[in-house]
């Protein structure tokens, strides 16, 4: 009950938004915003501070995130003014085909598909911190572990979230008893408040601390990995010592775009959340969006159309660029997007959201990827001006619901397309041997007509998660609103044949102007979680979502 008290006392009194001249942290959980803080007052880099708190993360938010997973980071150089981006998304290992989650000729439903081995990619987050720690590191790499090295050791509270999350798949854990042993009490899922302890974790964080990643992609750990996998109680699937001594975090080229004089960065493929957003920002350029305003159903009905027209090309044409052809400049080339507008009509939906033909474009049929709800992200600013937007994944609650080491594994896979063909032609996004799977995960920043970053951005939440970054992004340049205000901003997606908006929003109060344009529209609980920091003055101003436990911290 005391544990249970503080934590919540802890939630209550820490700031959501936070002003410094310095360096700023914002995380989806206050204790990984703190271990980004304390390498910031160490001295450390904004990179130092977010893999900090990607550590941490990986300790106090099992049901999202960890080094279990893969990330997608995004860092300005405050120096030299350099964009550049990692890609440390899992990849799919040697043995995997094609009909990984195909049964019977049928695809496999995702409550089947997610639990135990085939799910399982190889994970990608500490080859991306290596890489990005060598690059823009000042901290010494053991350094970076100390704080959640301590929250393993010492024990955390379970957060109302994470207990939220177990209640979902704990029932599952009757097959795995590993993760049932560390997250249960008395046969039940741990309630909020409950102390953690996890000293098989604060184990392999103190021997990666020591030994660095080949700590973790060989030797004992690695074959924990590699023994949890091959020997799933549910889809036993091979993955090998060899497959994890191949995988390598990936420095691709950033997706930039112009927007109404900003120009705003992300993540280009194996994410579609660069591109999907500048295809969506692309359409509704032509249209007043600030004249409209945020309470105007126009405006959401005009976000809306694009989205959906955006997504149908998502599902068409996004994939890993190393395996199959993305027509990547045209899906963002202006006079395509100026054609993909033109089926907008601010009077009345479209009806039928069909993918277009970009320039470049081979032949393709769309596929259906299966992300869920689930994810993290972090930003960190530090007094040199450099910036860390990172989104980081297990994917579903809980991953896999396997644990190799003390961690939670991911469930990645499961965000391939299950069917391989349609209509005799193969899906992008189709499963292959070392292939890494499309993601959502929109990591941001965004630069003001005076060439300075302005803005810093991200969110979890599944195929949902470019949505809540677009909206946030309208908020800002459009309707001029600070970051916690835009995040702010009700939430919308789409599926079922209907509209979708964030129930109990003033967008849910919309909903019978939204429907008098031709399409139905449902309220859904669309809950997210950014986080953001924004330039202010000569300082900066880190926020988090209010629908979530994460805080905002100075230096």
């Amino acid at each position: 009950m005391v544990a249970r008290l503080c934590l919540l006392l802890a939630l209550i009194l820490t700031p959501i938004a936070a002003n410094a001249a310095g360096g700023v942290v914002t995380a989806a959980d206050p204790r990984a915003a703190e271990a980004g803080r304390q390498m910031l007052r160490a001295g450390g880099s904004a990179t130092d501070a977010a893999m900090a708190m990607m550590l941490a993360l990986t300790v106090v938010e099992p049901q999202s995130s960890g080094i279990g997973g893969g990330g997608l980071l995004v860092h300005h150089d405050g120096g030299t003014g350099t964009l550049s981006t990692i890609d440390g998304r899992e990849a799919a290992p040697a043995a995997a085909t094609a009909d990984r989650f195909m049964a019977n000729g049928k695809a496999m439903a995702y409550g089947q598909a997610f639990p135990g081995g085939k799910s399982v990619g190889v994970p990608g987050n500490i080859r991306l911190m290596a890489d990005a720690h060598r690059k823009w590191g000042k901290l010494p790499w053991a350094k970076l572990f100390e704080p959640a090295i301590r929250l393993a050791e010492n024990g955390y509270a379970v957060s109302p979230r994470m207990a939220r999350f177990m209640g979902y798949v704990s029932p599952l854990w009757q097959d795995f008893p590993e993760i049932a042993a560390l997250y249960t009490r008395d046969g039940k899922a741990a309630p909020a408040g409950t102390i953690i302890r996890n000293p098989a974790l604060a184990g392999l964080l103190r021997d990666i601390a020591t030994g660095g990643p080949d700590a973790f992609y060989a030797g004992r750990h690695g074959a924990a990995i590699a023994a949890a996998v091959t020997n799933a109680p549910r889809h036993p699937v091979p993955l090998t010592l060899a497959d994890l001594a191949a995988y390598q975090a990936k420095e691709r080229a950033p997706v930039c775009g112009e927007y109404r004089g900003y120009r705003v960065c992300g993540m280009g493929p194996p994410s579609s959340g660069g591109v999907t957003i500048l295809q969506m920002l692309g359409m509704i350029e032509r249209f007043d969006m600030a004249k409209l305003g945020k309470d105007s159903p126009t405006a959401w009905h005009l976000i809306g159309e694009a989205m959906q027209l955006a997504y149908a090309d998502r599902e068409t044409y996004l994939g890993d660029v190393d395996f199959v052809s993305v027509p990547l400049a045209g899906l963002i080339d202006r006079n395509y997007l100026a054609k993909r507008s033109a089926l907008i009509s601010p009077v009345r939906s479209l009806g039928r959201y069909q993918p277009g033909t970009p320039p470049g474009a081979e032949p393709r049929t769309a596929g259906i990827s299966g992300e869920v709800s689930g994810t993290t992200h972090f930003v960190a600013v530090d007094g040199n001006g450099d910036v860390v937007s990172m989104t980081s994944t297990v994917e579903g609650p809980f991953g896999s619901q396997l644990v190799a080491s003390g961690m939670v594994l991911n469930n990645e896979l499961t965000d391939f397309t299950f069917v391989p063909e349609r209509n005799g032609a193969p899906v992008a996004n189709r499963v292959e041997a070392g292939k890494r799977p499309l993601s959502s995960m929109s990591p941001t920043i965004v630069y003001g007509p005076d060439g300075k970053v302005v803005l810093a951005l991200g969110s979890a939440g599944g195929k949902r998660i470019i949505m809540h970054v677009m909206k946030a992004l309208v908020g800002f340049i459009d309707w001029k609103l600070p970051a916690a205000e835009a995040i702010a901003l009700p939430n919308i997606y789409f599926g079922g044949g209907a509209l979708q908006v964030e129930q109990g929003t003033s967008l849910d109060a919309m909903r019978p102007a939204l429907e008098k344009l031709g399409q139905p529209v449902s309220p859904a609980d669309l809950a997210s979680k950014l986080n953001a920091v924004e330039r202010v003055g000569n300082g900066w101003r880190g926020t988090a979502d209010t629908r979530s436990e994460g805080v905002a911290l100075t230096e």
